[in-house]
């Protein structure tokens, strides 16, 4: 009987929430069929079964959180193929320690694809095994096997310097980068929780993927931006009123749900523009300010595994009817939970919308690392002065989440004021739309 335990998925992971299981006891598994799905806070990982033979056991439900060492699956690989002992796996550990990788490797492009960025890389247990052994960082190695497998005889030729490098994929901007001897936060020590049940019943619920995710991106936001906000109003009546009107004479077209979001959307786009500062990164390692001439709008949508922020892209190349129509497209699939990893990459400014769901005000986080957030709120009407008499207008609040370190109060101000200025003027909006 074989146990086969969680392998380690690399790049850090070290568990992952059961998707789907490919198959079930008594059932027969080639060598390198699919085994098992498995989401990770990344992305969902395929694993294939090391052996060949009759499953007798699974072990994880589907939603359970298994950890790398956990004993997944029993196969009785009786009368299977064993496993072929390859001579470099009985060198001694002499032999393997001078074999350096890094120097005999030249980092030229050659014809196998680069990892995707923030998935591990597809490679059996044995074969990480290997690797760890001969000192080869397996992300280098170019897979030769079915489905971009890294396999032993890729990691031998590697470690051999008979093969190149292949290019290290880009990291996932989706993931902070690691900073050494940056990573303790002075003054921050996280105590264990209290035992809450002596006072009470409570119910526990794991941490998992989406939620796991989105705890870590909000603390590391607040933990390394210095986060400040700008709040204003912005008269929409007038552009409202418009909106209204448009939508009247599109409803019979795909994109005519306008929405006020779409707006503001490109009201953004324009203060981007003008302020580049909002648009931009700040690299704390390289200390420098990442001006991006792109504009690529993250929207935060309410998901059903929670909030997530998929990107429209190139938004400022878009008409508002079309931004209207891609809001609604990624919201859509947001909710479908139908979203790729690459819906979430490339996002430049977040806007997000509490109005549908109410509330007055709040302070956004800032969706890290980009520098800034703009949360619009429920149109309320609203008595204001205009011309020395009070008037019944309707008031779009605002709340601009910006990063002290890239931009001031008075860029906020100016930036929220370029905004508003734009929406309280609805024909100049659509003439530079």
């Amino acid at each position: 009987m074989f146990e086969f335990k969680l392998p380690d998925l690399g790049e850090g992971v070290h568990e992952g929430e059961v998707l789907k299981w490919f198959v079930k006891p008594g059932d027969t598994i080639a060598e390198d069929a699919p085994l098992i799905e498995v989401e990770t806070d990344k992305a969902a990982v395929t694993i294939p079964s090391p052996r060949g033979g009759r499953v007798v056991s699974i072990h994880g439900e589907v939603g359970q959180v298994i950890h790398t060492g956990d004993v997944i699956c029993v196969i009785d690989d009786a009368g299977a193929k064993p496993f072929a002992k390859k001579p470099a796996e009985s060198k001694p550990p002499e032999t393997a320690k001078v074999v350096e990788p890094a120097k005999a490797a030249t980092p030229a492009p050659v014809a196998a694809k680069s990892a995707e960025p923030g998935r591990p890389v597809p490679a059996a247990p044995a074969t990480r095994k290997l690797a760890r052994e001969l000192g080869v960082d397996i992300r280098l190695v170019a897979p030769s096997g079915p489905a971009g497998r890294v396999t032993s005889e890729d990691v031998r030729a590697f470690a051999s310097g008979s093969v190149s490098a292949r290019p290290v994929a880009a990291a996932d901007e989706s993931v902070p980068a690691f900073v050494p001897g940056a990573a303790a936060v002075p003054f921050v020590v996280v105590e264990p929780l209290p035992d809450f049940s002596v006072f009470g019943p409570v119910e526990k619920e794991q941490l998992r993927s989406v939620r796991r995710k989105i705890a870590v991106r909000m603390a590391t936001s607040m933990t390394i931006v210095p986060h400040v906000a700008h709040i204003d109003d912005a008269d929409v009546t007038e552009l409202d009123a418009a909106r209204l009107r448009l939508r009247e004479t599109m409803k019979d077209k795909p994109e005519g749900r306008i929405t006020l979001l779409s707006f503001v959307a490109k009201a953004v786009i324009s203060a981007l523009r003008a302020f580049p500062g909002f648009n931009a990164s700040l690299d704390p390692v390289r200390q420098e300010i990442v001006y991006k001439r792109y504009y690529n709008l993250g929207i935060a949508c309410d998901s059903p595994k929670g909030l997530v922020v998929p990107v429209v892209r190139d938004a400022d190349r878009k008409s508002i009817a079309e931004i209207a129509a891609s809001i609604a497209d990624v919201a859509a699939r947001a909710r479908a939970e139908k979203l790729a990893a690459q819906d979430f990459q490339g996002g430049t400014f977040t806007i997000t919308n509490i109005g549908p769901i109410g509330g007055r005000l709040a302070t956004p986080v800032i969706n890290y690392p980009e520098v800034a957030i703009l949360a619009m709120f429920r149109v309320e009407e609203r008595p204001v002065v205009r011309d020395g008499q009070i008037v019944i207008r309707k008031m779009l609040p605002l709340v601009l989440g910006f990063d002290h370190r890239v931009v001031d109060g008075a860029d906020a101000a100016r930036f929220v004021n370029h905004v508003i200025a734009r929406l309280q003027d609805p024909i100049r909006l659509l003439v530079e739309a």
